[in-house]
């Protein structure tokens, strides 16, 4: 499990990316909103040029617009590592992935809460990343949506089922309390939980903690069920043997 941090609800985003630079944070994650495709307007290419002279660590560029090559464009040459887009605009996608790919960053696609994961697939043999909204995009601070487990699963299940390499990420309302949720998940976007706390280097420990704890706790207990099973299959195998020596013994001793 990776962290990418949002700033989107930073009251000084380029403070806040200067304080996640001493955090074990893997991304620094920017919502572009156009005010379009979502209500609000937030992060001009200008403002994304600027963060890029501070930070550290790669930034997770999430387009909630409704013409992501305005940006793309504008977007070279930067510490970025991933560039998604909405699969729900009504523009060219492949045209859109070509031009990511042309820069040199990794592909992701976005969905809304209520969107088909099945219009996913005819994009899996070109993208990196599926960003799951687990929120309604283009607000922060709202509260995770309990039917995104079982999407993740099913998404999970498709990508393996079709053979390639694609990470999952999930942004909106992820917490110390659901992120054990989240064992499908290879990042996990977190705004406020970080952003609107005194000490960001605590918060992303917390998370990576009780996610890490909460996956090792399941392997032990697999561990042990191996182990319970394999000792009762040892026990099952020793009685067999007794039962056949004792069926011999007995055969010889009524006909000598």
């Amino acid at each position: 499990m990776k962290i990418a941090t949002s700033i989107l609800n930073s009251s000084d985003r380029i403070e806040s990316v200067i304080n996640l630079n001493r955090t074990n944070t893997s991304y620094i994650h920017v919502d572009v909103m156009d005010g379009k495709f979502v209500d609000d307007n937030q992060f001009s290419v200008k403002e994304i040029k600027a963060v890029n002279l501070v930070t550290k660590y790669p930034m997770d560029v999430h387009l909630m617009v409704n013409d992501p090559l305005k940006y793309i464009e504008e977007l070279s040459n930067l510490n970025i590592s991933y560039v998604t887009f909405h699969l729900e605009i009504k523009k060219d996608k492949k045209k859109i992935i070509s031009k990511i790919k042309e820069l040199g960053y990794k592909v992701g696609i976005s969905i809304k809460p209520d969107t088909d994961l099945g219009e996913l697939v005819p994009y899996f043999s070109d993208i990196d990343m599926v960003l799951v909204m687990s929120v309604e995009p283009g607000k922060g601070g709202q509260k995770f949506l309990a039917n995104t487990v079982k999407r993740i699963k099913e998404l999970k299940r498709m990508i393996v089922a079709s053979g390639y390499n694609i990470e999952i990420e999930v942004d909106g309302g992820i917490n110390e309390d659901n992120i054990v949720k989240l064992n499908d998940v290879d990042i996990a976007v977190v705004g406020s939980y970080i952003v609107k706390s005194d000490n960001y280097y605590r918060q992303i420990e917390n998370l990576l903690r009780t996610f890490n704890s909460n996956k090792t706790g399941k392997k032990n207990e697999f561990n042990i069920l191996y182990k319970l099973l394999l000792g009762i299959g040892i026990l099952l195998f020793i009685l067999m043997i007794g039962l056949v020596l004792f069926k011999k013994m007995c055969y010889g001793y009524f006909y000598r």
